[in-house]
């Protein structure tokens, strides 16, 4: 089953213009650190490509979203943590898990991973003085070569017989407190999307090596995102998926939303990264 024979039609949504930081193609590799890199390497070689795009509210949509064809979804979700900051390893991450399970049929999901971040005006994204802020630049988090890798990573001796299977990273990004009216999060429809528009990106750690992708601008792609997603809701993201029949790889961003009334407080945001394994 291609992802082709899972498309459906959309009607014509309202939308808002927004700016999306995207990445020139470039016939050398791509790389980030992630931290203070060796005297005379540059932090980046990503040459930024910033585009005003049509971003629709897929609010009308919400009902019908798929992680296997859209490659998102947005899932009504109550929580029972009280506190993020303080809570999201005790209690997030088995929450997160069980939501993961139930919206996909996975029969074994591990939460591996979260990251907390809280948008102050000014603040450097990687500085240890400031909470991670919104992601500015569209991308993907896992690669076709480090998305089975992060499986090997994690799980041991037991990856070789659960890459046997399906199984897929799938990031629960949820907001704290309020809705998430201050910079929300801008998806990609899969369908539109070409194994050329996305750009393996090396991101480079103290004692690591991750890729993700990079997403160069295509006229022909599609930007959703969900007007005011509310603290009892979250958005299911695709981030790699071993089966190539259905949607992989939902690139996404946050933006800043020209509508946002003066005065909204900042986003505050938590995303969890799932293994999710099927059987």
């Amino acid at each position: 089953m291609s992802v082709q024979s899972l498309a459906r039609s959309t009607p014509q949504l309202h939308s808002v213009e927004g700016v999306l930081g995207f990445t020139q193609r470039s016939f050398e590799p791509v790389f980030s650190y992630a931290y203070d890199p060796p005297p005379g390497v540059p932090r980046t070689n990503i040459v930024p490509d910033e585009r005003r795009i049509r971003i629709e509210d897929a609010r009308p949509l919400a009902g019908d979203l798929s992680l296997d064809v859209e490659g998102f979804a947005v899932v009504r979700s109550p929580t029972a943590v009280r506190d993020f900051w303080d809570e999201a390893q005790t209690l997030g991450h088995p929450e997160a898990a069980e939501l993961v399970k139930a919206a996909t049929g996975a029969s074994r999901v591990v939460v591996y991973d979260h990251t907390l971040r809280r948008r102050i005006d000014g603040a450097d994204d990687r500085s240890a003085e400031a909470p991670r802020q919104p992601a500015t630049r569209a991308h993907v988090d896992q690669t076709v070569r480090s998305g089975p890798k992060r499986v090997r990573d994690l799980m041991g001796d037991a990856a070789e017989g659960l890459l046997k299977k399906r199984s897929a990273i799938i990031n629960v990004w949820r907001p704290i407190d309020r809705p998430a009216r201050d910079w929300p999060l801008a998806l990609g429809d899969a369908r539109t999307f070409t194994p050329d528009d996305l750009i393996p990106s090396e991101l480079r750690f103290p004692h690591r090596v991750g890729e993700t992708y990079g997403v160069a601008y295509s006229p022909a792609q599609r930007w959703f995102y969900i007007p005011d997603l509310q603290p009892n809701e979250a958005l299911l993201i695709k981030c790699w998926d071993s089966d190539a029949g259905v949607a992989r790889f939902a690139p996404h961003t946050g933006f800043e939303d020209p509508t946002t009334p003066p005065g909204t407080p900042p986003r505050e945001s938590i995303e969890f990264r799932t293994l999710a394994f099927f059987d």
